[in-house]
């Protein structure tokens, strides 16, 4: 007699052969973005130019645990997606000599236990799943179920894991930095989408000041995301009035005040993983108050100044200089510096950064600080070169209880960010649909809202 279970399906052969049975064939054709195998292939004849006859094993990785039985939304691997062109999860590719294998977990279909007992993998809990053959023929490379996988051979370079070769890393991060044409399409996208995100969360800031806040604000973006790409590259950051200061306020649960500044730093994320990175600070009122315009107009000074600079063949920490240096002399002139200028400015000084702690600028791409584990000499000790994609994205963040600052300035916090395509004459702001100055910042308000 039965004791009162619930009966394991898995365990009952007449449920497993009638499941089996009256299934249509659907559509699994791997859903690669246009274009992404191809320059996957040119990434890899890179990589074997630059570790010839050397192995790299890389893994797509997996989505983390949020609680319990439930996990996060998986975002493949960046190294892993710009080697294949693959955004299979638990997948592995083995790659050398500009070919590559990938080892892929096998769909579980009707006729298999799996299809309805394994919630990874059967196509009753995750939909229709392409086959190895339909895979290898989409990415232009072998593919092999997963279990075949035996291990990295003795003399290969494993990316990930837990401990990963810091040799490849640093080899692929140096070899990302410079996008061909078909990154730049992807980031160009990106931001494009990303100046229409921006424009729908103006258009939702009434909603949000009459109680929806900072978090509505945010899923305005992040839905917008989502829906005209893979999601957000980065958690969203939106603050209004004193959080503005907060360099990644993304916690996101204030109310919006209606006559205070609201900091956007958001970056849609394409369907091909590559994201902007762009920022801005709007009125909420529609109009700056003076203060807030000085602190604006300052930042905005110091943000031309970072432009100017970004060229090829130029040091990448040039723009920063630039910038910093308009900031300090600002600061100055305020009377908010305990020192010069020039001690500000000094390696021994720094003043100044108490107000600007954070950097002013990065590589962007896959990443939204791209090329991370590069060696100091290739990122902010290197020249810019045409190809690559950066921000410039200087601050000023002054924080509601810090003391130094006059009462009309706390609780302002002020940052501009663009994207700049370096070319073989200078730069390319990616970004430029956003207006840089107040007054064009609250026309486009004006526009949108």
């Amino acid at each position: 007699m039965s004791d009162g279970r619930l009966p394991r399906l898995a365990e009952i052969p007449a449920f497993a052969a009638y499941i089996a049975q009256g299934w249509d064939t659907p559509a699994r054709t791997p859903g690669l973005v246009p274009g992404a195998a191809r320059v996957a292939a040119a990434h890899r004849a890179r990589l074997a130019e630059a570790l010839a006859g050397r192995t790299v094993v890389v893994s797509a990785g997996r989505a983390p645990v949020r609680s319990n039985d439930t996990a996060y939304d998986f975002r493949v691997d960046s190294d892993f997606y710009w080697l294949t062109g693959c955004v299979a999860e638990n997948a592995v590719a083995v790659v050398g000599d500009g070919a590559a294998t990938v080892y892929l977990p096998p769909p579980a279909r009707p006729g298999d236990t799996g299809f309805f007992a394994d919630a990874a993998h059967g196509e009753l809990w995750v939909g229709p799943s392409p086959s190895l053959t339909e895979w290898s023929a989409a990415l232009g490379a072998e593919v092999l179920p997963l279990p075949d996988f035996a291990g990295p051979p003795d003399d290969a370079l494993v990316a990930g894991g837990a401990e990963p070769s810091q040799e490849v890393r640093r080899v692929l991060a140096e070899l990302r930095m410079i996008k061909d044409e078909w990154e730049v399409a992807q980031l160009r996208e990106a931001v494009d989408r990303t100046v229409e995100g921006f424009a729908a969360v103006l258009a939702e800031v009434p909603a949000a000041v009459a109680g929806g806040g900072e978090r509505w604000l945010q899923g305005t973006f992040d839905r917008y995301a989502r829906t005209y790409g893979n999601g957000p590259g980065y958690a969203s950051i939106v603050g209004s009035g004193p959080h503005a200061p907060t360099l990644h306020w993304v916690r996101c649960d204030g109310p919006v005040l209606p006559d205070e500044l609201l900091l956007l730093d958001m970056g849609v994320e394409t369907r091909a993983h590559y994201t902007a990175d762009v920022t801005r600070t709007f009125p909420v009122s529609g109009a700056f108050s003076p203060a807030q315009r000085q602190v604006h107009d300052l930042v905005e000074r110091a943000h031309r100044a970072g432009l100017a600079q970004v060229a090829p063949g130029r040091p990448f920490t040039a723009f920063h200089h630039a910038a910093m240096e308009v900031i300090a002399r600002g600061l100055h002139d305020w009377g908010l510096l305990p020192v010069s200028v020039d001690e500000a400015l000094s390696e021994h000084g720094q003043h100044h950064r108490r107000y600007l702690i954070c950097g002013i600028g990065h590589h962007l791409g896959l990443d939204v600080h791209d090329c991370a584990s590069s060696r100091y000499e290739a990122y902010q000790g290197a020249r810019m070169a045409p190809g690559m994609v950066l921000t410039v994205e200087p601050g000023l963040y002054f924080h509601a209880h810090d003391l130094t600052v006059p009462p009309e300035l706390r609780g302002i916090g002020v940052r501009i960010e663009d994207d700049l395509l370096v070319t073989e004459d200078g730069a390319e702001n990616l970004s430029a649909a956003l207006p840089i100055d107040a007054t064009g910042l609250e026309n486009w308000n004006k526009e949108n809202v």
